[in-house]
């Protein structure tokens, strides 16, 4: 049987933030040293080994390597579509909607870095997403992918083809809104995950 671990000391995170977080596992992660080369192949990127969930998803190698290779795509591959922050605005409204601290702080951290908006997105973190889709106010084109993304992730027959509409009418063409989408759906699958395996750690 497969040991279960508590951390009642754990430092946990008690808001959203953009701050860098530690993870701890409840399963045990394959040990580093241990990594067979099925697995750090499935990882992708050596650096990964460093990372407890990622050591854990390892166990399903074959599962981890499609995961990681979806991952880079959605996020790094920028050959059209909409830039690198709106994708991860689409995530970090996601995870936000799903209350994944760890991978809200991953998401929102990397959009404030490459839109220069941190104070914009530490909005999105502290109120979270306006329910009733009018939107922060921030403006239309921001509104309409946060928007966007929470629908699809509170359920997805909730995204109709009004939130596409309103993509395209903030300027998003066909190729970005697969982008938008994409960002949303991953995370909201990333997030179930993240969520069952283990915590965020103030570190």
């Amino acid at each position: 049987m497969t040991a279960i671990t508590d951390y009642p000391t754990l430092r946990r995170p008690e808001a959203f933030t953009q701050d860098g977080l530690g993870w701890v596992p409840w399963a045990p992660p394959v040990p580093e040293a241990e990594l067979t080369e099925a697995q750090r192949e499935g990882l992708v990127e050596p650096g990964r080994a460093k990372s407890p969930y990622f050591r854990l998803l390892a166990r399903d190698p074959e599962a981890l390597r499609a995961r990681t290779l979806t991952d880079l795509d959605i996020f790094h591959n920028e050959d059209g579509g909409i830039p690198r922050w709106e994708r991860e605005l689409s995530a970090a409204a996601a995870s936000r909607v799903n209350g994944c601290v760890f991978c809200a702080s991953v998401h929102a951290r990397a959009a404030s870095r490459l839109s220069g908006r941190a104070e914009d997105v530490q909005r999105l973190l502290d109120e979270g997403v306006d329910a009733d889709g009018r939107g922060s106010g921030v403006d239309e084109r921001w509104d309409a992918i946060v928007d966007a993304s929470a629908a699809l992730t509170a359920t997805p027959s909730a995204f109709d083809a009004g939130h596409v509409d309103r993509l395209r009418a903030a300027g998003i063409d066909d190729a970005g809104i697969v982008d938008q989408l994409s960002g949303a759906a991953f995370f909201n699958w990333a997030n179930r995950l993240m969520l069952s395996l283990g915590e965020p750690e103030v570190v």
